[in-house]
């Protein structure tokens, strides 16, 4: 094997503006670019999820050491997540809204 396809989701909150989520498929596709040992295939916006506006992510690590995978999607998730940090993007978790009526 001489590079490996690598796939993964992520969600932002819904409190995330329309102006926001067009920036992350940049920031994103940046990020990738910027490692070494990494090719971007897509990066897409795909669904309104229960709790979550989701993304796809799909790149290629071009070296076939294991190890060298790992730590290459290890400094795409750092970046991803100050990146994110820095524009004020919040990852969505599993929450639930409850309406209590009187």
């Amino acid at each position: 094997m001489e590079r490996r396809r690598i796939t993964f989701t992520f969600g932002v909150t819904y409190e995330t503006s329309a102006e926001k989520l067009r920036k992350i498929p940049r920031i994103i596709t940046d990020i990738v670019k910027n490692n070494k040992f990494a090719e971007v295939e897509r990066v897409h916006f795909t669904e309104f999820g229960d709790f979550a506006l989701k993304f796809l992510i799909s790149h290629y690590v071009t070296v076939a050491d294991y190890t060298a995978y790992l730590d290459t999607q290890q400094s795409i998730n750092y970046a991803i997540k100050e990146a994110f940090d820095r524009e004020g993007i919040e990852m969505a978790f599993p929450t639930s809204t409850v309406y209590v009526k009187k």
